[in-house]
């Protein structure tokens, strides 16, 4: 094959995930000719349009970039066709893309996903991993087709889930490992080297759009669950829950196995014990390490135990 310089890629993406597939291709010399990523959106005080942070590397990087809002749009298409790509890198993009744009170039998308599929296509692998108490989980990188997630893999890369690994921790040791993979497999699929093979779809599991309300803490579910769910939220939306219309959010936590320190408490109980702050669950005890009331700094169990206890019955 030609020189990597020679091989016109565009690049689609959006999130942390995505900028860092796209901060490798560019470093590896696989420099895109273009970069599409969603709309800038309104956030934080003031509602101000923010880009998203692949926008602001193609940026950085002298990379033209299109940020469409329909992708069926025509002038969008005809765009997209006048670059003439050879191939497309898809990485978290946020968007299921058409037929006629997935035909536009000879070598293809591929889709770079953080999961083993066909377990855990959709929108939060990494969060359903963590949630589901998964032992291992890994990359996958597929040939797409219209469907989500469903296309042929080229390759995959395990990965053993450490035991009470958070959110961010997991994404950055699969980003790395995805960064590692897809170059190395962009010369071979190029190169007509690698022969895509058909998932299993019977085996496909899936994972939807993570929503603000997801991070509600019910206390009648197992304290190993809604620890899972502190570590897979870490990022957003936070697991939380409300006393006196107040959101406090749980930052941090472990779980206590104890029968006799929690036999005579209520569910959703909160106590203090040996200077830690407990709450009985529906099985066992969730410890709270660090915890943040709503528009306050993070405390410890015990300094948020001391402050808001009356508040907690």
């Amino acid at each position: 094959m030609t020189e990597n310089s020679k091989i016109k890629i565009i690049f689609w993406g959006t999130p942390h995930f995505a900028r860092e597939i796209l901060k490798q291709l560019v470093e590896s010399g696989w420099k895109p000719i273009l970069v599409i990523t969603q709309p800038d959106k309104a956030g934080g005080r003031g509602l101000k349009l923010k880009e998203s942070i692949v926008k602001a590397l193609a940026k950085k990087s002298n990379i033209s970039y299109l940020q469409p809002t329909k992708l069926k749009d025509p002038d969008f298409i005809q765009k997209l066709k006048s670059y003439q790509p050879d191939l497309c890198v898809l990485a978290a993009y946020g968007k299921i893309i058409p037929k006629e744009i997935l035909a536009i170039p000879p070598k293809g998308f591929l889709n770079v996903h953080p999961s083993l599929l066909p377990r855990w296509r959709g929108a939060s692998p990494i969060q359903a991993a963590i949630l589901n108490g998964d032992k291992e989980t890994g990359v996958t990188i597929i040939l797409m087709d219209e469907e989500m997630d469903h296309g042929p893999i080229l390759e995959s890369r395990k990965w053993k889930i450490e035991n009470r690994i958070t959110y961010k921790e997991l994404e950055e040791k699969l980003v790395e490992e995805a960064s590692k993979l897809l170059i190395e497999i962009l010369p071979k699929w190029l190169n007509g080297e690698i022969k895509p093979t058909v998932q299993d779809h019977s085996k496909a599991t899936f994972c939807p759009m993570i929503k603000k309300e997801d991070g509600r803490i019910d206390w009648h579910e197992p304290a190993e669950k809604i620890e899972r769910k502190i570590r897979a939220f870490q990022d957003w939306p936070a697991a939380f829950f409300e006393t006196n219309g107040k959101r406090i959010k749980i930052l941090e936590a472990d779980v206590l196995k104890n029968e006799t320190i929690l036999k005579d408490k209520k569910i959703g109980e909160f106590f203090c014990f040996n200077k830690e702050l407990l709450v009985k669950c529906g099985k066992d005890a969730l410890i709270i390490k660090k915890i943040q009331p709503e528009s306050k700094k993070p405390l410890s169990g015990y300094e948020f135990w001391c402050g808001y206890q009356k508040k907690l019955k």
